[in-house]
């Protein structure tokens, strides 16, 4: 009977997380609902620092309280690039090894993490989340297995490794997918909250070079969930 009981409080923990990221999710300019999709568009061309849109996209995120500091507008050569480019310096979490990152980016990220991922952490994991650890940012290098250059080579894209607990846990993308049930769901939940934000999201569901992080970009005009 315990068990039942254990199993009905964390069903309505579940509920009311749905709840929670699907109200977060309306935070800010909402989104339409995306399909999954196989191939993606050529990205539109990068917006500078000077540009309207990213001068907005800046002054939104000081009205949010981010703190951060605009970056130089740089071509690197071979298409790679930091345009209307920000570095993130406190979103609320101490967040590991961001560097350059398009505004629109820094913008999602900031309020995923402040809305999706730290709400999941409380009711699913029952512990605040003092640490996000990722892979970086900027890279100006191809996608993986393709001669297409990456989003890392924009300054759009970071990838995602780990989350850390207040209770001492380390929530990794490489142990947790497939192994901690609660951790598993975190893991999901805090994906489809990505999807609804940001234009790419690929995690271990996608292929073997996804296995130990999740992708987030904001590329191209259509939207890629897996």
């Amino acid at each position: 009977m315990s068990g039942f009981r254990a199993r009905q409080g964390f069903s309505r923990r579940w509920m009311a997380l749905a709840l929670v990221l699907t109200i977060s999710a309306c935070a800010g300019t909402p989104e339409p609902k995306r399909s999954v999709r196989v191939s993606r568009p050529p990205p539109p061309k990068a917006a500078t620092s000077k540009s309207p849109e990213i001068r907005q996209c800046m002054a939104n995120l000081r009205a949010s309280g981010v703190l951060f500091t605009p970056l130089e507008d740089r071509s690197f050569g071979g298409g790679c690039s930091a345009f209307g480019s920000v570095k993130l310096l406190d979103i609320g979490v101490p967040t590991t090894n961001l560097g350059a990152m398009t505004c629109p980016l820094a913008a999602k990220f900031s309020a995923w993490a402040r809305y999706g991922v730290q709400p999941a952490a409380r009711l699913l994991l029952g512990s605040e989340l003092i640490k996000i650890e990722t892979f970086g940012t900027y890279s100006c290098r191809p996608i993986a297995g393709s001669g297409r250059l990456s989003e890392h080579g924009r300054s759009n894209a970071v990838d995602v490794a780990a989350f850390v607990l207040a209770d001492g846990r380390r929530v990794s993308v490489t142990n947790g997918w497939r192994g901690d049930s609660r951790e598993q769901q975190f893991l999901r939940i805090i994906r489809t909250s990505a999807c609804k934000r940001f234009r790419t999201v690929l995690s271990p569901d996608y292929n073997a070079a996804h296995h130990d992080h999740l992708h987030l970009d904001m590329g191209g005009r259509g939207g890629f969930c897996r």
